[in-house]
């Protein structure tokens, strides 16, 4: 079941900079930072409350987030609802006609495992499921 709203992930061209104008409007003093080889992201995340503020940025021009940046440009690219029974949650989003992009969760940060659904079926936002490992 979904528990509540992770994070949100904003997709940047440059991470640093990008942690530069948050370090300024937030007053952020420490950043986690972390890579997600199997993704091809780097990010640079912040807690604002109990929400995760997740700054992403390509590794490489094959990751995701490259083809994302390419697209649409930087911004909000993906809302996370915390979930305490992934599998179940997918298999029902699935069951009322949501396309998966994955359909086995996967490697994410801050060791979680993640899946993704396509925005095509949920209203054009990109949502991500996560849980604790």
């Amino acid at each position: 079941m979904i528990t509540q709203i992770d994070h949100i992930g904003i997709a940047v061209q440059d991470l640093e900079a990008a942690m530069e104008l948050y370090r300024g409007l937030f007053g952020v003093e420490t950043f986690h930072q972390e890579t997600v080889e199997s993704q091809g992201v780097a990010i640079a995340s912040f807690l604002v409350g109990q929400v995760r503020i997740e700054l992403t940025a390509a590794l490489n021009s094959d990751s995701p987030i490259a083809s994302f940046l390419a697209k649409r440009g930087e911004g909000i690219h993906h809302v996370a609802f915390r979930s305490d029974a992934i599998e179940g949650d997918l298999r029902r989003a699935q069951d009322r006609g949501v396309q998966l992009i994955n359909h086995e969760p996967q490697p994410g940060a801050h060791d979680m495992l993640i899946a993704f659904l396509h925005p095509k079926s949920t209203g054009g936002v990109l949502m991500e499921y996560c849980t604790e490992k």
